[in-house]
């Protein structure tokens, strides 16, 4: 280990994640001691169960600033994982080849052609994409089947092996001296001269500055200091396959193939309150959706599935903010953990350092829910 211990840090980091992680390494590689505090494994763990994609093409229709911020954490991405792998060792296995929407009805393509005319028109141009009829498509992607009518392409997207970020994260942070503190989650923060102090279900812990980056936690702890963040549970089911042929070299929405051979089928939307189970009939349509996408699937065989947690706001959007009432409180959350890792890793960091506020972070501070109620949602 090198850098600096955290025993007395300057920035706590409330949760262990893909996002508190990220944010973490950022604020070591900006020179702060920083501790961070995750939960044990019982927690949610949306980290450990997303799809590993990241994504930009059709990200903040209805709201431009956030495609520019999904833009700019993809620009920054090869960085990122260059940066990971010289101080962790860890390969996150990324590729940017681009990626594919495929699209099963005419409908559907018009419906992409108009969502991805308008990003690139607010982003000024610079939003590279194409739509592609079932034969253009079917030249760059042999394996498609024959109910699939066209897809958009852009060569902003990718994808990523997210167990190994995970672990990436972990180890350059501490490589580069941040403390990971186990087994522990905040149940209050209360403000005082100075600081804050952070209670724990184990421990107690103080700093100048602190950064809710606990996933469906923030909901509660926000308030504590100020802030609001009313997100709530969506879940997403995944299956995986066995090992097979490399056939598929682009990330598509709902179909990739892992660097490992695997296959990957998802994902679901279900606003299902806490409940983390996996279901037949939505693992179902998930599979019939992938088989109809790519038939030579049919007979592979599954060897996994699950269910995870996303953390989304009323809108769908991140949260960034700062306490007004209180300042260096901090507060981080997304249902994107994977695309935004660069961003919160190289632009979100050096602003809770002290540095200059992102242009794109006014459009994404809690105030814009106001009205939404901040008990939590009970499981179904």
């Amino acid at each position: 280990m090198k850098g600096n211990t955290s025993a007395s840090p300057d920035v706590l980091v409330l949760g262990g994640g893909l996002v508190g992680s990220a944010v973490a390494y950022g604020l070591a590689r900006e020179g702060a001691k920083v501790t961070v505090i995750d939960q044990d494994d019982g927690g949610f763990r949306a980290s450990r169960g997303n799809f590993g994609l990241v994504w930009i093409q059709g990200k903040g229709y209805g709201l431009t600033p956030y495609a520019r911020w999904s833009r700019s954490s993809a620009m920054r991405w090869s960085a990122l994982a260059a940066s990971l792998l010289e101080e962790s060792g860890v390969d996150v296995a990324l590729r940017q080849p681009g990626g594919f929407h495929l699209c099963f009805s005419d409908d559907e393509l018009a419906e992409r052609e108009k969502r991805l005319s308008t990003l690139q028109t607010e982003l000024n141009g610079d939003y590279p994409y194409r739509l592609l009829d079932a034969h253009e498509l079917r030249e760059l992607l042999p394996a498609i089947g024959p109910e699939v009518v066209g897809a958009s392409y852009t060569p902003m997207d990718g994808h990523v092996n997210p167990l190994r970020l995970l672990r990436a994260l972990h180890a350059g942070m501490q490589h580069r001296g941040v403390q990971l503190v186990n087994g522990d989650g905040a149940e209050r923060i209360v403000p005082e001269p100075g600081g804050f102090v952070v209670h724990g279900t184990r421990g107690v812990w103080r700093a100048p500055r602190v950064v809710l980056c606990a996933g469906l936690g923030n909901r509660a702890l926000a308030p504590h200091v100020g802030l609001h963040a009313p997100v709530a549970p969506n879940r997403g089911q995944v299956l995986v396959s066995e090992r097979v042929a490399p056939f598929l070299h682009h990330p598509t929405m709902n179909v990739r193939q892992t660097d490992e051979g695997t296959v990957q089928f998802g994902d679901s939307m279900e606003e299902v309150g806490y409940n983390d189970f996996t279901t037949t009939n939505v693992l179902s349509n998930i599979a019939q959706r992938g088989v109809r996408a790519f038939p030579l699937l049919k007979h592979v065989r599954l060897v996994r599935t699950w269910a995870a947690l996303r953390v989304y706001s009323p809108d769908g959007f991140p949260i960034y903010d700062e306490s007004a009432r209180y300042p260096g409180a901090f507060v981080v959350t997304c249902h994107s953990g994977v695309t935004l890792a660069a961003a919160h890793a190289m632009r979100i960091a050096p602003w809770i350092a002290g540095g200059a506020m992102p242009d794109e972070i006014p459009a994404f501070t809690g105030s814009r829910f106001a009205g939404a109620r901040a008990e939590p949602i009970p499981a179904h």
